[in-house]
């Protein structure tokens, strides 16, 4: 109850405004007007606020978890990549993450006489630069964050961001004494041992992603290696929870869907095709039938108006055509910063790649299921396990294959940028390009070739604004935001939609 109650006060006084200037905002207290105890959870608000509402939404659309209904367009341009730098989808979150939680946290670890209070806030702060680098590739960091000493901060490449705030994790770790926090804590409550666990576990995320990128590959496998090995990990979720559903305490992302709108997101193919065809209970968490049907139906990536024109009838391509997403789930679902399921499957991932254990790579495999289900409250079944059955997988690519699709699976819900992230890391889900015949078959109710598509497979958006007719370019970044370029004159110019960030070699 302690933590509704200041999350909802936090929010009140916190995220009234929408545009946020990044070197010196007016609607955000200063932190020399703000209490000590509750600067921490200030940032830790603002980031749940941001990871868990604009980001998680853009990336369900992007990781083909969510479509724009049929009778809805609020997002018509996200499943199509039809907006520009212009259309500004993520200036509210990089504002209000820098303006906002960013500042606090430097200020914690500036200041702060306490070593436990200033790791807290620096391994978050590594959480916090991880994200925006995974959405824009660069970021400013070295020059970041310094109010008018410096309001044009160069933009530094990605994988320098990475390298310099795991240096600070470091650092901030060997600084560790006896001290416990004396800041409010909405995350873990004051336990330090859990940040240590969270802090190993984005070092374990983020030199994966080195390794991806070619930086120092042999290197970052050795410290995979011996993190794995010495598995000091989070216990658990690292989560922003305590939400209740009343205002102002609800989930960001569902009080602004919910609450705010009158419902846009309907099931992407891919999803419900993989879970009908692995017979996984999970279908019936997050996404509804049908009514028309009475059956789980996904809508196909960038499809809503060509779907209605192969059917020939606008009238058999409504809301009712297809599943929805069942958004009382997430009226105070947690937003989500690391699952054990994503942190297993990780794991796992090293075990097979880099350790030769593959016992171990299927232990942690399985571990990675469980943790997920028993998230949801929800129980395996006989059906379901024959179907993603490790033994089912020969090669090490095909077991790859089985990890990314269940950690695909698992991350619905719940941690929509990871997905989208790792996907795009280990080409697991793979996209498939399909022609327009095939498309239109598909939506006439015929099955995919399966000469071409597999069950789980993400699909090249029907209507794609980056490539008209059909073709094979995916969204693998976002436009830099229009709020840095604003107030900051050396903002890069945005590359296309299809470059990929540093890391994303596959």
């Amino acid at each position: 109850m302690k933590k509704i109650l200041l999350y909802s006060v936090l929010v009140a006084g916190m995220l009234s405004s929408c545009d946020l200037d990044i070197n010196d905002d007016p609607d955000y207290p200063m932190n020399d007007q703000v209490t000590a105890d509750l600067i921490f959870p200030a940032a830790q608000t603002l980031v749940a606020s941001h990871v868990g509402g604009e980001i998680f939404n853009n990336a369900g659309f992007f990781a083909q978890y969510f479509e724009q209904r049929p009778e809805s367009q609020q997002y018509d341009a996200l499943p199509t990549y039809a907006f520009t730098e212009a259309s500004d989808i993520m200036s509210y979150s990089y504002s209000g993450l820098m303006a906002g939680a960013q500042k606090d946290l430097k200020d914690i670890i500036d200041k702060s006489e306490n070593s436990a209070d200033r790791y807290a806030a620096t391994v978050l702060r590594a959480y916090v630069f991880q994200v925006m680098v995974d959405n824009f590739d660069q970021f400013p960091y070295t020059e970041a964050l310094q109010g008018a000493d410096n309001q044009n901060p160069k933009w530094d490449k990605g994988e320098d961001v990475y390298k310099g705030v795991l240096a600070e994790m470091d650092k901030a770790e060997q600084e560790l004494n006896d001290a416990t926090m004396d800041s409010e804590d909405l995350m873990f409550d004051g336990d330090v041992s859990q940040w240590k666990g969270f802090a190993n576990a984005l070092r374990l995320r983020m030199y994966l992603r080195l390794i991806s990128g070619g930086v120092d590959a042999a290197g970052y496998e050795a410290k995979v290696k011996e993190l794995v090995e010495n598995n000091s990990f989070f216990t658990g979720d690292v989560c922003f929870s305590g939400f209740a559903d009343e205002s102002n305490k609800r989930n960001p992302w569902y009080e602004t869907n919910a609450m705010g709108l009158t419902g846009n997101h309907c099931a992407a193919y891919p999803l419900v095709e993989y879970l009908k065809a692995t017979d996984d209970p999970r279908i019936a968490y997050g996404l509804s039938v049908a009514t028309a049907t009475n059956s789980y139906v996904g809508q196909l990536p960038g499809g809503k108006i060509n779907t209605r024109s192969a059917k020939g009838n606008s009238n058999l391509w409504m809301n009712k055509h297809v599943s929805g997403i069942d958004y009382t789930k997430a009226a105070t679902m947690p937003v989500y910063y690391f699952t054990q399921s994503e942190l297993q499957f990780l794991i796992s991932e090293v075990y097979l790649k880099y350790l030769n254990n593959d016992a171990q790579a299927e232990a942690a495999y399985e571990k990675g299921i469980d943790a997920d289900f028993a998230s949801r409250g929800l129980s395996r079944t006989a059906a379901f396990d024959s179907k993603i059955a490790w033994s089912t997988a020969g090669s090490p690519d095909e077991k790859m294959e089985l990890i990314g699709k269940q950690k695909w699976v698992a991350l619905f819900y719940r941690d929509h940028m990871e997905a989208w992230s790792e996907l795009r890391r280990t080409d697991y889900p793979k996209y498939v390009t399909l022609t327009d015949a095939e498309l239109t078959a598909i939506a006439k109710g015929e099955n995919a070739p399966a000469d071409k598509y597999k069950a789980g497979d993400l699909i090249v958006p029907w209507q794609n604004d980056m490539i008209n007719p059909v073709g094979d370019k995916v969204i693998k970044r976002i436009y830099y935001p229009l709020s840095a370029r604003k107030y900051n004159s050396n903002t890069p110019q945005s590359p296309s939609l299809d470059s990929p960030v540093w890391w994303d070699k596959n």
